[in-house]
């Protein structure tokens, strides 16, 4: 392992380690920053040696060194995903433009980070926090808008790419989720899918979030299928849309959309 993956896995590891915090308590409406870490059954703080990522964990044996309540195992993997999430950037393509290694790499990590810490809410609270996707739109396109000024292949027009498909992400979801809720009687789709939509627009283009929202739309169909027929899921009760998504967009930008044209077209044998 090189210099720049461990730099990355470990500083990746402390940001899953913070994400934790975020995923708990921007539901509920606390601070992220203040109080510190402290455990949420007895309310000690948590020490600095139990805080490491991971290894704070296994050295706990999963429980609270105050009260014994039990740790979830969520939090190391939580950790260890977003270590192995940001090593990923390192071989990203990102844009369909060629930039410097470092803007690639840097886009990537605020990417991902964005990408797991909505993932965590949506599959807690069915919910995704309309500030957090707007942080991404905004994000995408200072991304974007970097890229064209680094690049003499048609930085303009990959600014205005990106601007179209975030709005042409956001407009679209929101038409399926109005056309659902008047065949089902309820939503198709929420409101925070679309707004996540137009975040990966900002970021990948019009070609990439409609191959992100393809593969978004057969991850879904698939894991929501089994769940219905294993009787998890009830027939009209709703599941999180929102991770899958996500999913699509971080593949799209790891591998670019070319490549996952490229793919559909073998599998449809051309």
């Amino acid at each position: 392992m090189n210099a720049n993956a461990l730099l990355l896995l470990l500083t990746g590891a402390c940001i899953g380690s913070f994400l934790n915090v975020v995923a708990w308590r921007l539901p509920r409406r606390e601070s992220v920053i203040w109080p510190g870490s402290h455990c949420p059954s007895c309310g000690h703080a948590v020490r600095w040696h139990d805080n490491i990522p991971v290894l704070g964990w296994l050295f706990l044996a999963g429980r609270c060194r105050d009260c014994g309540w039990s740790i979830p195992i969520r939090y190391p993997l939580i950790e260890l995903l977003t270590a192995s999430l940001w090593m990923t950037t390192i071989s990203a393509v990102g844009f369909d433009v060629p930039l410097p290694w470092l803007i690639t790499v840097l886009g990537g990590v605020v990417l991902v980070t964005l990408l797991i810490i909505l993932t965590l809410i949506d599959l807690d609270h069915l919910w995704l926090p309309e500030p957090l996707c707007r942080a991404g739109v905004i994000s995408g396109l200072i991304a974007t808008a970097v890229a064209a000024s680094v690049t003499d292949q048609g930085g303009g027009s990959l600014l205005l790419d990106h601007l179209l498909a975030a709005s042409a992400a956001l407009l679209a979801l929101e038409g399926l989720s109005a056309i659902g809720e008047k065949i089902l009687g309820q939503p198709a789709l929420g409101l925070g899918d679309a707004k996540l939509a137009a975040m990966g627009g900002a970021w990948l283009g019009l070609s990439g979030i409609l191959v992100s929202i393809m593969l978004a739309i057969f991850g879904g169909a698939v894991i929501g299928s089994i769940a219905r027929l294993s009787g998890r899921l009830g027939a009209r009760e709703p599941f999180p849309f929102g991770p899958f998504i996500a999913t699509g967009i971080w593949l799209v930008w790891l591998k670019g959309d070319p490549w996952w044209w490229h793919q559909w077209l073998m599998l449809l044998g051309h």
